[in-house]
């Protein structure tokens, strides 16, 4: 019942079968305090670009990746039929996700059950709104950035461009890569589903610990996360090693350089 909690005060409508596209928002971002920040930016990219965009709301459900990764396969079928039915009940055609673990279950994993919606991540539909000219960035952002490739975005899905277009196209932005990056990318250490798991945290620090160095050795101001697993374990490592480098989400900082093209 709180699932939509996060969208009081916004103009976020329930998404309608004439809509151009529905936001599946997913857990991360409906629940966690850290993240709603993320679910309000991306609702106000897709405003400023006039997106005829809605949510599901309470009729929203996880996407059952995470679930199906730690061996719960009946409860993930279970959870995928019951939202292929919402789907088609409300006649979704096109999805718009934040998290690239939604983005790799509803492109990769749903059509097991003989559906296929169209499916495209925030990064890359904020890139398409921008060449379209439905966006226009004009405020510079004067920081050096390097940005983590999420696992299920870059390896899984083998979408490693769009993000650094995406933030080449921010005036005054110096991307600088790490050591590891595109597939050679060095997990977060949060995969698994050991960001979910609070005993698991020291693992999680342990295992985060070589992505700390090489973000520490790009000397950047800021790292960009566009997975909500990552930005909260790349929070955590930040803060644990002391790397005094801040973690941003893709679309707050698309925001900060954004006005809408009238």
């Amino acid at each position: 019942k709180k699932r939509s909690d996060w969208a009081k005060g916004l103009s976020v409508k329930p998404f309608t079968e004439d809509m151009e596209a529905l936001y599946f928002v997913g857990c991360y971002l409906s629940y966690d305090p850290r993240m709603k920040k993320v679910a309000t930016a991306t609702a106000n990219i897709l405003n400023k670009a006039g997106v005829q965009f809605g949510i599901l709301g309470d009729k929203e459900s996880c996407c059952g990746e995470s679930i199906r990764k730690t061996g719960s396969e009946e409860v993930f079928k279970n959870l995928a039929k019951q939202n292929i039915k919402t789907f088609i009940d409300a006649g979704v055609k096109k999805i718009i996700v934040s998290s690239p673990h939604c983005f790799h279950t509803f492109k990769n994993e749903y059509p097991e059950f003989m559906v296929n919606f169209e499916v495209i991540h925030m990064s890359q539909y904020v890139l398409e709104l921008i060449n379209d000219g439905r966006l226009e960035l004009t405020g510079d952002y004067k920081e050096k950035v390097t940005f983590h490739d999420p696992c299920y975005l870059g390896r899984h899905n083998n979408v490693y461009d769009e993000p650094r277009d995406l933030l080449n196209k921010v005036s005054g932005l110096e991307l600088v890569e790490m050591e590891n990056f595109r597939s050679n990318s060095l997990c977060c250490g949060g995969g698994g589903g050991l960001v979910a798991i609070e005993e698991a945290k020291q693992i999680r620090l342990k295992a985060g610990k070589p992505k700390a160095d090489q973000i520490k050795a790009t000397g950047a101001e800021f790292v960009a996360a566009s997975c909500d697993n990552c930005r909260i374990q790349l929070g955590e490592i930040a803060t644990n090693y002391g790397l005094g480098t801040q973690v941003t989400g893709l679309p707050e900082l698309v925001l900060n350089a954004l006005v809408p093209n009238m």
